[in-house]
């Protein structure tokens, strides 16, 4: 149970998530039963096709280098890290069809090396002379779930223009930008300028980059699903809950690395924050390894994000008194939500401990509050690169069987600065590139003078 739900080669965000809280890149796989028919397995040699095949080739082949070069020629904003462990997860894959094939845009299905667990993916290039990704999807199918392929037409394009509209106006954060974007794709659809978009994902990238272009906001997205998706208010089946679970359990929570590093300094790596309901017995059991440690790293260089309230857990471990961390303004309801840590949690803090937060561009959302936070109230030093720059909450709304929108409805607001980190990101206090980033936060380390000589 290893493939992701969505695996996005621009941006790395999850396109649609069931907790109606936020989108922010946590990612769920799912298992798949699907019988797959006769379909062609030969690459065209377009310039999409192309790219397909690099990709596989250079992902089928856990081999850094050849990773990193498919990503400086075909997709320079994708992550070597999330592509290396990608692939540990999944062994690789075997092509199994390609689905449809154009110039710009190739659509393809294949199967886990180590599971069978198939997806549906679309890789669509900026042009056809760049050869660059402009969106990468890879999707896992339902079990049982059948794949339409859906043409859009005239009056698709107004339902979903209209479902667009109609959702950006009543739950955006910010109303007037709402409106400003509303506006600009009316316009751009009495142009005529989406006529010839007859593909699904296609418009649906297309939406998005417009809606993105006006606002900066990299939350929000128009997302396809190639298989139906259930009706509004349907609660996720006791199997989808039970697979969700053991995923998180497979996945470690993210949790991917917990050590003691020389000189008693404490290393902790964690890809988002997950649902703490589900996932707080991990954070416990790795703050408490970590318990006896003179400092401690929290390596968020890939770390897209999650649930507040997990950042609420795992920043409790710091702090020996109460701390107001964060507030969320909520546009529609009109309603603020604070976030506070915690008056307990299992086993010591680290409340007297030098803390230091790793960080790279593909830093993201939660966890660039998590960071924010931190470096605001001065309880940690930040090493590595400015983060991604998205501090609006989403929640996710079905506009049809195939289309949903993520839409941003609440901002954060820092009590100290009473901003937040949207669109400009949270800067490093001290600027390395990511790679060097845990060396030199070691260094910082060893520099204090509480730690053991």
């Amino acid at each position: 149970m290893h493939l992701l739900a969505s695996f996005s080669g621009s941006q790395s965000l999850i396109r649609c998530l069931a907790h109606k809280r936020l989108i922010s890149n946590l990612i769920i796989p799912v298992l798949l039963s699907c019988a797959i028919g006769h379909a062609q397995t030969t690459i065209p040699d377009t310039p999409a096709g192309k790219v397909l095949r690099a990709w596989i080739e250079a992902f089928n082949s856990g081999d850094r280098s050849k990773i990193e070069d498919y990503i400086k020629t075909y997709d320079p904003q994708q992550s070597v890290e999330r592509m290396m462990g990608f692939h540990s997860q999944t062994g690789g894959f075997d092509l199994l069809a390609i689905e449809s094939a154009d110039l710009l845009l190739i659509k393809f299905r294949v199967r886990e090396k180590t599971s069978p667990t198939v997806a549906i993916g679309s890789i669509q290039l900026k042009s056809d002379k760049s050869g660059v990704v402009e969106s990468f999807d890879l999707r896992a199918i339902p079990p049982g779930a059948v794949v339409e392929n859906i043409k859009v037409d005239a009056a698709k394009r107004q339902q979903l223009i209209d479902g667009v509209v109609r959702n950006l106006n009543e739950f955006y954060v910010y109303p007037d930008l709402a409106q400003t974007m509303a506006n600009a794709i009316r316009v751009n659809q009495k142009r005529g300028d989406y006529d010839a978009i007859t593909d699904p994902d296609a418009f649906a990238n297309r939406l998005t980059k417009d809606l993105q272009g006006i606002s900066h906001d990299k939350h929000l997205g128009v997302n396809y699903s190639p298989v139906k998706l259930p009706p509004d208010g349907e609660k996720p089946s006791p199997e989808q809950e039970a697979q969700f679970r053991k995923m998180l359990e497979r996945t470690n929570c993210t949790f991917e690395k917990v050590e003691v590093l020389p000189r008693n300094i404490g290393y902790l790596k964690f890809n988002a924050f997950p649902d703490p309901t589900l996932c707080g017995a991990t954070v416990v059991a790795a703050m408490n390894f970590l318990a006896h440690v003179d400092a401690i790293i929290f390596d968020l260089r890939e770390n897209s994000g999650g649930d507040p309230r997990m950042v609420e857990v795992v920043s409790s471990y710091l702090f020996d008194k109460p701390t107001h961390l964060n507030d969320l303004y909520n546009r529609k309801d009109d309603f603020t939500t604070q976030y506070w840590t915690l008056p307990y949690v299992p086993g010591a803090t680290l409340a007297d401990k030098p803390a230091f937060v790793l960080t790279s561009k593909n830093t993201f959302s939660g966890a660039e509050e998590f960071t924010y936070n931190l470096k605001n109230l001065k309880r940690a030093t930040v090493v590595g690169e400015v983060t991604g720059g998205g501090a609006h909450p989403v929640s996710g709304h079905r506009i049809d069987e195939h289309f949903t929108i993520g839409v941003p409805f609440a901002r954060a607001v820092n009590p100290i600065s009473k901003k937040n980190w949207e669109g400009t990101g949270v800067a490093p206090d001290v600027q390395v590139k990511a790679a060097d980033a845990l060396e030199k936060a070691e260094e910082l380390a060893l520099s204090k003078d509480t730690l053991q000589k």
